[in-house]
């Protein structure tokens, strides 16, 4: 007879601002029908990590599953990330943008399947100001449209469409930076920096086409300017970035300085204004279900 596993789901019961019971009822139909154990703990914003963590030590859990966007994986990412856990993705929030790079499907029958698979990456975990990250972190525009996203009372997609044309209208980019990686300098102008260790953003846009998720490698992009071409090319896949537009530097460790404070954000979640910006990888992975 197959020995029984305990499966724990950490769900966001917020995130999104859509009803997470069919989630839950559909994870507890999935595992118990696999002859597993499920347990569901829903998020609350105080000591979730250390909730999490009891959880997985008295029920003896083998695998986590996240319902959530970028920033509810990261919470949980940050608790787990010195652990030998498999995780798998059940993406319910605003920004998923982390899902997206994965191809998983929308379908909740779908997402189990393969977030109770047997296919796995071994993602890179990087450190930003002492934050973790898996996805893409950056300065400027999209960290200010984050902002104010979150100061609004319109939750999902519409949400973000409907700050994003006052946030454009009324940024004061380009701003100057001085990036320090792989032993140069580089001082530029931007009105976007990323440190990108995924490809996309939630939308869909492959800002970092050449990027790697498991090559112990991250990129510093900087995007030069609000070009409307260049914004559309990074919707297509096989577009090679125009170095007009963008420039990419790849490597394990960078330490970027702004001339003033600088809307920032990390993996969906605005962090504030910041004038200085460290990041490195770090010898942590974190094994994630994917198609």
């Amino acid at each position: 007879m197959k020995a029984q596993k305990s499966i724990l789901l950490v769900i966001n019961p917020i995130a999104g601002d859509t009803d997470k019971k069919p989630i839950i009822e559909a994870f507890k139909n999935h595992v118990s029908t696999n002859g597993n154990t499920p347990i569901v703990y829903e998020t609350t914003g105080e000591n979730d990590n250390e909730a999490i963590v009891n959880y997985i030590d008295d029920h003896d859990v083998k695998r986590v599953l996240i319902s959530g966007g970028d920033g509810t994986i990261r919470q949980v990412a940050d608790g787990l990330k010195e652990r030998s856990i498999n995780i798998g993705l059940l993406p319910s929030g605003s920004a998923n943008g982390l899902a997206s790079n994965f191809l998983i499907s929308e379908n909740l029958e779908d997402q189990l399947d393969i977030a109770l698979g047997d296919t796995f990456i071994d993602l890179d975990v990087l450190d930003i100001n002492g934050y973790t990250s898996l996805h893409i972190a950056d300065l400027g525009v999209n960290a200010k449209l984050i902002e104010n996203y979150e100061k609004s009372e319109i939750r999902g997609k519409l949400g973000y469409f409907l700050q994003a044309i006052p946030t454009l209208l009324n940024s004061d980019y380009p701003f100057e930076v001085e990036i320090f990686v792989n032993g140069k300098s580089h001082k530029e102008e931007g009105v976007l920096i990323a440190i990108a260790n995924a490809n996309k953003f939630g939308t869909g846009a492959n800002i970092n086409p050449t990027g790697k998720m498991d090559d112990g490698l991250f990129e510093v992009l900087i995007f030069k300017n609000l070009s409307i071409k260049g914004i559309i090319e990074t919707f297509y896949n096989d577009a090679p970035l125009d170095p007009d537009f963008v420039t990419v530097i790849s490597s394990k460790e960078a330490t970027i300085k702004c001339t003033k404070p600088i809307a920032f954000q990390i993996d969906g979640e605005f962090i504030g204004e910041q004038s200085l910006v460290e990041a490195k990888m770090t010898p942590h992975k974190l094994r994630i279900a994917i198609p």
